[in-house]
């Protein structure tokens, strides 16, 4: 294979380079920033947040005594290639500007935080180290977590109660897929030092991270099978705006909440000419979304962006039914709140789980 880059290639990554000055980002307006391609978003690792968390993962796999570390490259989302030992992270986690776009489109930042940021690195640390050893060609790794070659579906049904995986990433990821279960397992046993043992004693999902050490064990010290530096779907060669990117992004992550939520609500609201006085159903909603959103997706693993889709028909049948508050704030916000993560479970037990762009 020629080692010459192509001329497609070569053409987007001068446009990166010759693009937008970094501060403009800052300058931008809202519209203007939308408009704006991927490709010439003026952004690095190097000079973002990123750069040191990126150095805390490698000190952990030293730590560890691995010899490897994987290369990293900006892209649209979270994603380790196949046969690839190596990882890209989403643009938006490289300039404030673009994780305040992100929250407004998708109404949350994933990995916006450093523990959350942290917790993701290490899971796709997980793939990118399978990738460097061949991990799951061995036996064992078959035996344990499943078929890497198991196709991948669009969406999973998960058992929230199940013991036989690790809980690390939000919504049972685990349980997606058996390379998932493999990258959550790695994160657990990477991050934890040895309290795994006590954590999940008792647990069918022990023989995994006991597999997960022994092996880390025997390739201490190894170099990698796999040296590729492979980069897919890097930000220099994505030519698409950031609205369409978004246009995409919440296609994927919409979902149709069952449209009959008449029952829940007059459980919770009233109407009638004798609460006429009370604060609106309607402005409650609105004043409280984001927080209940927030906790509801926190404690169900759903997506911020479905949690918030829920609150359109809410929103709507409240208007329609004329319905006012007839419990002070803070009991109707504990009714609102089961009421959402019980509606919301439901979606999760119908299969709803997206796997991740």
């Amino acid at each position: 294979m020629s080692n010459k880059e192509p001329a497609t290639k070569r053409k987007f990554r001068a446009s990166y380079r010759l693009g937008l000055p970094a501060k403009a980002l800052d300058s931008m307006t809202y519209e203007q920033l939308l408009d704006t391609r991927l490709c010439d978003l003026p952004i690095s690792l190097e000079r973002s947040p990123l750069d040191k968390r990126l150095a805390r993962l490698h000190m952990e796999l030293g730590a560890r005594g691995l010899r490897f570390e994987p290369h990293v490259w900006l892209s649209k989302e979270w994603f380790t290639p196949d046969n690839v030992p190596g990882f890209a992270v989403p643009f938006y986690l490289a300039h404030p500007r673009l994780a305040k776009l992100e929250r407004r489109q998708m109404h949350e930042v994933e990995g916006g935080k450093e523990k959350e940021c942290l917790q993701i690195m290490r899971h796709e640390a997980g793939h990118a180290i399978d990738n460097a050893f061949q991990l799951h060609l061995r036996p064992g790794y078959r035996q344990l977590f499943g078929s890497f070659a198991h196709r991948y579906p669009d969406w999973y049904k998960p058992e929230p109660h199940s013991r036989d995986y690790v809980l690390h990433l939000p919504a049972w990821y685990a349980q997606a897929h058996p390379a998932e279960d493999f990258a959550e397992t790695f994160a657990v046993w990477l991050a934890t030092g040895s309290r795994w043992k006590r954590e999940y004693q008792g647990w069918p999902a022990l023989r995994k991270l006991e597999y997960v050490d022994r092996i880390m064990k025997a390739i201490a010290g190894k170099p990698p099978l796999n040296r590729s530096r492979q980069r897919l779907e890097e930000l220099p060669e994505l030519v698409m705006t950031l609205r369409e990117h978004y246009r995409k992004k919440r296609r994927h992550y919409a979902f149709h909440w069952p449209p009959n939520y008449d029952q829940a609500l007059l459980r919770i609201f009233s109407s009638g000419p004798r609460f006429q006085q009370r604060s609106s159903a309607v402005a409650f909603l609105r004043r409280h979304q984001r927080e209940l959103c927030q906790e509801v997706a926190e404690g169900t693993g759903i997506h911020t962006y479905a949690i918030h889709q829920m609150f359109i028909p809410l929103i709507d049948r409240c208007r329609r039914l004329k319905l006012r508050l007839h419990l002070t704030e803070a009991n109707t916000r504990q009714k609102l709140l089961i009421m959402l993560t019980v509606q919301t479970m439901k979606g999760i037990h119908s299969g709803y789980h997206r796997i991740a762009l």
